[in-house]
């Protein structure tokens, strides 16, 4: 767990932790039941809690991890809450139910073949307040053995008791000698990288009170060296502090959170930790401590190069089956068989590719599922509809195609039935399996199950279909939707081939889908981030303006460049052009508050001169750390007295491309003698302020050089390449029309290009 924020109290006593450890421990010493109950119950008089906060934190933070997990509420008997890996164990069991019929829905029996139900079962024991260190029961589906562990979450009786229980698959043969169930035991314990953690926020510093053998084996800190600290030891210099300042937030409001980062184990090698903190609260309604669940997810990594490594393997076997068809040209019958397996085994390939090609070349939502649809068909179905689901199971869009049109039926069976799908659908069904749905033949009593309407029975029937295979869209073990295929000839059934072709192109489509919702996240949030820092234009009488900004970055619509305007409490108009070093969300935060600083200076200015504000903001910057670099032109333009009198314009920069002046008659002045070291670089430096007249009607044009710097051309080109297109913009354009003519070339697009216009008078 993270640093916390300091606090004082009375403290949980340092024989509470090793009594947990020494529970934990229980198994493997051989010590008796009772010996474990005690020490159990009084460890966990430590996480006490209230049944409501327990009913909503615990599960919280245990839905997704990779072991199964029960809540029993010790008053009644029942199971009432499960997590994901649960209901694989036993399948959607209606909760709350009896503990002894959800073990019978799983198919538990001890170790001699007997149901759960009728024996002294650990379930039972859980169930009655007895902690059980560990036991191992079989799953009679398929032979397996478990290991069952639990505790009483509360040694204080309450009006809702709850126990928890943790199921942890293991390989070795529980009816063999002492020293097998020993090596179970042990397996048992490493099964699984689930760390489990307790601090208490009462004592100074907040120190962990207890961690599991997992957390000492992942983090190669042992109990001793672990207990009574503050578990910000694992934190190293690469640590994001944006993560640790939201472990921190979260522990101030006293809520379940979840937060990714970088922690080191004990010999120095780094690994990430997905961390899962659920405060826990006594009787009282008092906060005793908190429970931390730790993964190391560094482990995703390796599968994926186990999954890229079983791709080279699948692509080895195949140049091996087609070296053996060479072989095999003596048997013609076998060859033709080897020929048109290797030309099935192209086939798919070759729609492989093409998918992840097509795919991965959007970003929209809606183009991704036409591809999808094109590509299959008519190659794998004479037509199809793909459903995709949000993250509660609502249907969010649809797509169909068919290989002789019929955009009506289509219509039909997107908006009628695909956004409003039945329990009895194949898609829903393989949604909600997360395993494809073969319907071999489609009666008109299927039609009745998988269609709610007439009309939409009707459009299936003029659409026309005899199977129809449909594979659900998993990414990230995540449900996005289902692809349903549809064939009409009964001569051209699904089989195996077909539904592993299926699969694969689903698991493709699925990851890029994913990514689309991943950018689309991104692109929302930086486009509010966006319009959080750069500012709407004021309304100034006497002064009309327009602005103009695009991003270089890729990954988001954000960047460095910034423009502002401001109406000074003296009268007088100040305008500012400036940019960050860096081209992404970070150089826009830094930005932000670069702005932030001007606009403080300047309108708090005891001296208004502009080579005295940018000193101020420059020693500001280098004195908060507020950005690394940044170039800048601040102007204060003070309005003559009386209508079409002529502006004193005052003007300082800092290292920023020069100031344009776009007069009434046309002609344009690059306002060059302004210049100066840019912000960031010595807070003593010295800048000078230029001041010049103009006359009303005068345009002020400031940039950034991502508007006139372009790969082999020099900043002198680009900048008199900006100065004739100003200056061909007709006599009188305002504001909006020159910026217009500014960037009617096409933009490199390598640098931000932020732009403003302002007409004084």
């Amino acid at each position: 767990m993270p640093p916390a924020p300091e606090s004082a109290g009375p403290g949980v006593p340092p024989e509470a932790a090793a009594v947990v450890a020494d529970a934990a421990a229980g198994a493997e010493t051989g010590r008796g039941r009772e010996h474990q109950a005690g020490a159990v119950g009084a460890a966990t008089a430590v996480v006490s809690q209230s049944g409501d906060r327990a009913r909503s934190a615990l599960p919280g933070v245990l839905a997704d991890v990779p072991v199964a997990v029960l809540v029993i509420d010790q008053t009644t008997g029942t199971v009432v809450y499960a997590n994901t890996a649960a209901v694989e164990l036993a399948g959607d069991v209606r909760l709350p139910v009896p503990i002894d019929e959800w073990g019978t829905a799983a198919g538990l029996t001890d170790l001699g073949g007997q149901p759960l139900a009728s024996s002294s079962s650990p379930l039972s024991l859980v169930a009655e307040g007895t902690p059980v260190a560990g036991e191992a029961v079989r799953l009679t589906p398929g032979g397996r053995t478990l290991w069952v562990t639990g505790f009483p979450l509360s040694a204080e009786p309450t009006d809702d008791r709850l126990a928890l229980v943790v199921f942890l698959q293991v390989d070795v043969d529980p009816d063999g000698d002492e020293a097998q169930l020993q090596a179970l035991r042990e397996r048992a314990v490493l099964a699984t990288d689930i760390s489990f953690t307790i601090s208490d926020p009462r004592r100074e510093d907040h120190p962990l009170v207890w961690v599991n053998p997992s957390f000492s084996r992942v983090t190669g800190y042992s109990y001793e060296e672990s207990v009574g600290r503050n578990c910000r030891f694992l934190q190293g210099p690469t640590t994001d502090p944006a993560a640790v300042e939201a472990i921190r937030r979260g522990l101030a409001e006293r809520q379940p959170f979840t937060v990714t980062l970088l922690n080191h184990r004990k010999d120095g090698t780094a690994f990430w930790n997905q961390l899962a903190v659920s405060p826990v609260f006594d009787g009282a309604g008092e906060l005793v401590s908190y429970v931390g669940v730790q993964t190391d997810v560094t482990e995703r990594v390796r599968v994926e190069h186990e999954r890229e490594a079983a791709f080279a393997a699948e692509r080895a076997a195949r140049r091996d089956a087609e070296r053996a068809q060479a072989v095999a040209e003596q048997a013609r019958a076998d060859a033709e068989q080897a020929r048109a397996d290797a030309e099935l085994a192209q086939e798919r390939l070759g729609l492989m590719a093409e998918t992840t090609s097509s795919l991965s070349a959007t970003l929209d939502m809606t183009e991704l599922l036409d591809r999808l649809a094109d590509l299959c068909v008519p190659l794998l179905a004479d037509w199809v509809f793909v459903t995709v689901v949000d993250d509660h199971g609502a249907v969010q869009e649809t797509a169909a195609r068919h290989r002789r049109g019929l955009p009506d039926e289509l219509r039909a069976i997107s908006s009628e039935h695909a956004l409003h799908l039945t329990p009895g659908s194949p898609s829903r069904r393989a949604m909600e399996t997360r395993q494809p749905v073969l319907l071999a033949a489609v009666t008109d009593e299927r039609l009745d199950e998988v269609f709610a309407q007439e009309s939409t029975r009707e459009a299936f029937r003029r659409l026309g279909g005899r199977a129809v295979l449909a594979v659900p869209m998993v990414a990230r073990r995540r449900v996005l939707g289902a692809v349903a295929l549809i064939r009409q000839s009964e001569d051209r059934p699904f089989d195996d081939h077909d539904v592993e072709l299926v699969q694969d192109l689903t698991r493709r489509a699925a990851l890029a889908l994913d990514n689309v919702r991943l950018y689309q996240a991104e692109h929302q949030v930086a486009e509010t981030l966006q319009r959080s820092l750069l500012p709407q234009l004021p309304v100034i009488p006497g002064v009309t303006s327009a602005a103009h900004y695009v991003s270089a970055s890729t990954a988001a619509d954000v960047g460095g460049d910034f423009y502002d305007l401001l109406l000074l409490p003296d009268g007088a108009v100040g305008v500012a052009i400036g940019d960050v070093v860096g081209h992404d969300v970070a150089a826009a935060a830094a930005m932000g508050h670069l702005r932030g600083l001007l606009r403080a200076c300047v309108w708090d200015a005891v001296d208004p001169d502009p080579a005295a504000v940018l000193s101020r903001v420059d020693r500001l910057v280098q004195g908060l750390h507020v950005a690394s670099m940044a170039t800048m032109t601040y102007v204060r333009a003070e309005p003559a007295a009386g209508e079409g009198r002529p502006w004193r314009v005052l003007v300082a920069s800092a290292g920023h491309p020069p100031l344009l002046l776009r007069l009434p008659e046309g002609g344009v002045r690059v306002l060059d003698e302004a210049a100066g070291l840019l912000v960031g670089v010595d807070a003593g430096t010295r800048r000078s302020t230029v001041a010049v007249q103009v006359p009303a009607g005068t345009v002020l044009v400031g940039y950034t050089d991502g508007l006139v710097e372009h790969p082999g051309a020099d900043l002198d080109e680009g900048i008199t390449a900006l100065v004739r297109r100003l200056a061909g913009a007709p006599v009188g354009a305002g504001p909006e029309e020159l910026i217009a003519h500014a960037v009617e070339t096409d933009l490199d697009r390598r640098d931000d290009v932020a732009l403003i216009a302002v007409r004084l008078g």
